[in-house]
């Protein structure tokens, strides 16, 4: 049985294929909902690991089995769910649902059932208390602090770098999490924050908002947003013939923002996108020539491997490597060997052995320049002739 990096580096060698009995993994995605923009990436992500993994061992020799259900983008739905998923259904192992509030939700079903949860977007660590769950996404344990100041340096780094900012951020957890982390930490580099503000979950309606970000009119936009939230923000100032000097974005549905041509330049959150250095990891290119194909035939708009599906193949690839390196599916051998061990993964190699099972913290920052996502800093990570551009 092979994992990590092996098992990415060489999908093609013979064996038998597996057999017997599937091993059931279940879990959730926000397939309707205002997240479900962004959750469509990760099924698809989850569907070529699914494949990938059944194209080796499996599990233990027998096929995987995905199942998965729709969580309405609704905690308390997830919830249900995951209670139904180990109840009811009965599955041998559980993945955790996309996003903050449903993965907290699913997270207190799994803690009370004694089952190991693998999640990629829970942009809050020191909320990840329960000792069998694991980030696939390389946050670090304090991102709050650590990512506001990746961002800062890099708009250190413009010819006339921003003196004043307005943080405008979705109430969702994580994002409101994130915006109170760059308001403190920007008020600490002597960036003035001429205007904070927070919006509930899933409004539509930027109109009013738009109008406040205009009339303060600072030289950096930071903006705490999921899914399509950005897309109707920028619609918006739009409308009141104003276009943001420098602007980032948390958490959006990557190909409408790359694609709106209110998006050129925008900033966002990432760990990894399909460009050097990241297309010489094992595996890599391979899962994104898959992720293209599948995702132009869902007919998503940016069929672009990036942070968000990679978090789900991230996902994947730690369960497969611990079930393997553990010889089993019992939870408890599978959580411990996690903590003993490091996965090599399409984000590298993560390990779980610091505070909330967090190791360290990688966050990137890219940028939409002629209608593609480029990572831009830090510059180590850009690819070759690409570099931050400003207002």
């Amino acid at each position: 049985m092979m994992t990590g990096a092996a098992a990415l580096a060489a999908p093609s060698i013979l064996r038998a294929a597996p057999s017997g009995k599937p091993v059931r993994v279940g879990g959730t995605l926000s397939l309707t909902g205002f997240l479900a923009q962004t959750a469509a990436i990760h099924k698809i992500a989850a569907e070529i690991m699914v494949d990938e993994i059944n194209g080796r061992n499996g599990f233990l020799g027998r096929p995987v089995e995905y199942v998965l259900l729709d969580d309405q983008s609704k905690p308390e739905v997830a919830r249900s769910l995951y209670e139904k998923l180990i109840t009811v259904d009965k599955v041998d192992l559980i993945q955790g649902p996309y996003a903050t509030a449903p993965i907290l939700a699913a997270m207190g079903v799994a803690q009370r059932y004694g089952k190991v949860m693998i999640q990629s977007s829970m942009g809050i660590p020191k909320l990840q208390t329960y000792d069998r769950a694991f980030p696939a996404t390389p946050f670090g344990p304090e991102p709050e602090k650590t990512y506001p100041n990746v961002i800062l340096d890099a708009m250190a780094s413009l010819p006339n770098p921003p003196k004043t900012i307005v943080v405008l951020s979705s109430k969702f957890p994580s994002a409101q999490f994130m915006a109170q982390g760059m308001r403190d930490q920007a008020e600490k580099r002597g960036v003035k924050v001429t205007l904070y503000l927070e919006y509930e979950s899933g409004n539509r309606d930027f109109g009013a908002i738009a109008a406040r970000v205009k009339e303060a009119n600072a030289d950096f936009l930071w903006v705490g947003s999921l899914g399509l939230e950005s897309n109707q923000l920028l619609e918006a100032l739009h409308k009141l013939d104003y276009k943001p000097k420098n602007h980032f974005h948390l958490y959006p549905a990557p190909g409408p923002l790359a694609l709106s041509p209110d998006g050129d330049k925008a900033l966002c959150s990432t760990f990894l996108e399909p460009s050097e250095p990241f297309l010489s990891r094992p595996g890599v290119r391979r899962i994104a020539g898959e992720f293209k194909e599948r995702a132009t035939k869902a007919n998503l708009p940016y069929a672009i491997i990036d942070a968000q599906a990679a978090g789900m193949v991230s996902e994947w690839q730690i369960l497969e490597a611990a079930v393997n390196g553990a010889n089993s599916l019992d939870d408890k051998a599978i959580a411990d060997w996690l903590k003993k061990h490091r996965v090599e993964t399409i984000y590298g190699s993560l390990r779980f052995d610091g505070p909330y099972n967090h190791g360290g913290a990688a966050q990137l920052i890219k940028q939409v320049q002629d209608k593609e996502w480029k990572v831009v800093w830090p510059k180590e990570f850009a690819a070759p002739g690409v570099s931050l551009l400003g207002a």
